[in-house]
This record gives C-alpha cells, structure tokens and sequence, in this order.
C-alpha cells in the first residue's frame, strides 16, 4: 500500500472556486480514489478584492473536499506554516494552484516541502521554483527557457468543465425566434451600484423595441435577491438616475421594473444550461467573461464610469489603491480616468484573442446607445454567429480537470 498523502488546493476568489476548483476536486477523486485515509483534498484561500466572504462555505460544500481553510487565516499560514485549526500534514503531497498569487505556491510548497502544480491560464511565472505547469493554451509557455519546456503541459480550459455539455444548446439557440439576454451586473457593490441600474434600463429600452424578449439574472451564489434587489431601488442608490431608471421591485423571483418588465432572478448555480440559451448577455468584466466565452455565448461587456470614484473593483494595485481609506476615492478618480482614456483590453475572450471579439464599453454608458447596440446584433444574427464562431476559435481544450489531475497524480507518485 502507497503510503498516504495531501493534496493542498490553493485558490481565493469566487469565479475560481466555483469554476476551476469544483472540476479539478471531482477529478482528483476520480484519478485518485475516494479514500480519505489514503488521499486527502485540503483547500486553503488566500484574500481577494472580488471575494464576498462566502467562498470558504462554498468549497466546504464539494464532497470530495476534507478541510477549507478561510481567507481572513491566509497570512498566518503562508508566513508560519501554522493553519488556524493547526493542521496536521503528511510527508508526501502537492500544493494545486488555482488561483491568487503563484508565488504562494512556491512559499507554501517549500514549507511543506511539497511538489508544485500549478494551473496557469494567462500567464507562468517562478519557472525554476514550481515543479509543473498545467497551462490553458500552448502560447501561456511561448517565452519560456528551453530548460524549463519540460515543465509544461497543455491540459486546456477549466471553465469548459461544467460548460462542455451546454455548448451544443447554445448553438441551438441561435436558430430560436425568440432572443433571451442574461444579465450579469456582478456580485460586489462596487460593480452592482452602477451595473443593475444601467442592465436594468438597457432592458426596457430593448422590450420596449421588441416586447417578446426575455430577460434574467443569474445571480451570484455569494448574493441574496433582497440585496441585488436594493441596488434597482432609488431609495438605496442614487446612481440609478444617473441612468434614468426609475426603480424596479423585488416580487418573489423578479425584480419588476416601473414599466412592467419582470426580469427573472436564476438562484442556480452555475446557471450554463439557461446562459447557454441566451442570444447575447449583458456583463461587467471579470470571470464570467470566461464562462461565457467558454459557452461560446456572445456578450457585451460594460464598465460604467458613470461618476469615476465609483468604480473601484479593478484587479491588482489599483484595485488596492482604490480601496485605501481616506485617499481610495481620489485614486479611483485617477485610476478610472485613466482607464476611460488609455482602454486596454478587459474581457477574458478578449485577451485570449488579443483583439476585441466582443464589444467592451467602457465610460460615461447611456442606456439607450447601448440598447441600440444591443437591437443591432439581435436584428443582425449574421454578427452574432461570427462573435459565437470567434469565442469558439479562443477556447482551451476541453478535458483540463483530467488532464491537470493526471500530473498532480505523476507528481505524487
């Protein structure tokens, strides 16, 4: 018999633990067995700008997870060594990466002296520390030394896991009569207090053009309805007139606008069968931008900039420095400026791509240019076949959970 072992999954935000984490624990046991004696699955986050706190409750719901550890005991592991609960750990195991900062890996893997797997979908870095790179797509690994070449492998996209069997529906849906649009305004407040007033007023204004459309949310599984519900109410967010929308009410499952829309509010989690249905989403930026490019599901991705300290969920050092006490609204200001000015690329497909596939709008967003946008493709679904046809053409393998399990298993043994 092998002598027992660990299996430490890094990861922090919510678009991670719900879509790279959840595929690769299930192939995990798949590949290695069930046995808990004999395999061990823990999971430890680390903090993100994005997270809503419920990330720890979610990976302790996985069956195939042992022990989670929360973000706020990040830092006392990575610097000591020591879990909040004092984990015990085994000789043999390998850290997983699947999310936050890889030079975790690298502190935690020598710590525990453990081997290191990381999943890297953009980008690879620490190439002499980490022992395996499991990469989305062979370009990941086209600036790295031939010495290092070894230490990669393709194994594709995570995000097409749960996504794979949607993918045929979506293509379906492209020959229906009658045009179904996902609205994704996010799940933190800084992206909700202007992305549900601006979604929701883009939404009359299209019904108002063609009344058969639908409309739902798929709401975030860190979010109840009487929150998301608040940010369409003017009485909890002045930013609503600054799109002019006039309200809207929560009323069992929809949110009801004051012109007698009923967008309907999805609590499933991940909702890939009724996204894949849609014709187009409307959606902040983000991990979502993945899911639907992984669903092949044309969208329009929108960074309102509505009033430019309002916006502070950027990644990385301007996320940070947006958020400091005191001075974050003047960096928002500075940094949101900049970015209306200076527009890279933002979503996933996109940057996959290196051109923009699907249209990214970014600054002072009107809803009725944007819903105007939004007629145009519905009307021309010659321009939405060619977006389904190039989200196609940028997606990862499909199989990745397999695959990076199967290195995680060389690895160990």
């Amino acid at each position: 018999m092998t002598s027992p072992v660990d299996i430490l999954i890094l990861s922090n935000g919510p678009g991670e633990v719900t879509t790279w984490v959840r595929p690769v624990v299930k192939a995990l046991r798949a590949e290695l067995g069930n046995d808990r004696l004999q395999v061990r699955i823990s999971v430890i986050l680390s903090p993100c700008p994005h997270a809503s706190g419920k990330e720890a409750a979610i990976a302790l719901g996985y069956l195939e997870v042992d022990r989670v550890q929360a973000p706020e005991h990040f830092w006392q592991f990575l610097i000591w060594g020591k879990t909040a609960q004092n984990w015990e750990w085994r000789n043999k195991g390998v850290v997983v990466f699947l999310g936050g900062d890889q030079v975790f890996s690298v502190i935690i893997g020598k710590k525990l002296k453990y081997k290191t797997v990381v999943y890297a979908e953009w980008e690879a870095r620490w190439h002499n520390f980490i022992d395996k790179f499991a990469i989305m797509k062979a370009q990941v690994a086209k600036n790295v030394s031939a010495k290092y070449a070894d230490k990669f492998a393709v194994v594709g996209d995570l995000m097409l896991e749960a996504a794979e069997d949607e993918i045929t529906s979506a293509s379906e849906n492209s020959k229906s009569k009658i045009n179904i649009i996902g609205i994704l305004p996010g799940s933190k407040t800084a992206k909700l207090t202007q992305g549900v007033p601006l979604t929701l007023a883009i939404a009359e204004y299209v019904h108002s053009k063609l009344p058969q459309t639908k409309f739902f949310i798929p709401v975030a599984p860190t979010l109840d309805l009487p929150t998301l519900a608040s940010f369409a109410n003017p009485e909890n967010n002045p930013f609503t007139k600054a799109f002019n929308f006039q309200g809207a009410s929560l009323k069992d499952n929809y949110l009801i606008t004051s012109t007698g829309l009923k967008v309907e509010l999805i609590q499933e989690n991940p909702a890939y069968h009724l996204l894949s249905q849609c014709s187009l989403c409307l959606t902040t930026v983000g991990a979502n931008t993945a899911e639907l490019g992984a669903l092949a599901v044309p969208m329009i991705v929108l960074l309102p900039l509505q009033q430019l300290d309002a916006m502070r969920s950027w990644d990385g050092l301007p996320g940070i420095l947006a958020n400091l006490p005191g001075v974050g609204s003047s960096f928002a200001k500075l940094i949101n400026w900049w970015m209306a000015k200076n527009k890279g690329l933002f979503a996933w497909p996109n940057i996959w791509a290196q051109e923009e596939i699907v249209p990214e709008l970014v600054g002072n967003l009107q809803p009725e240019a944007v819903g105007e946008m939004v007629l145009d493709l519905l009307e021309n679904p010659g321009k939405l076949d060619a977006m389904r046809d190039k989200l196609r053409s940028v997606r990862g393998e499909s199989g990745a959970a397999k695959k990076l399990a199967i290195l995680v298993r060389e690895e160990l043994y």
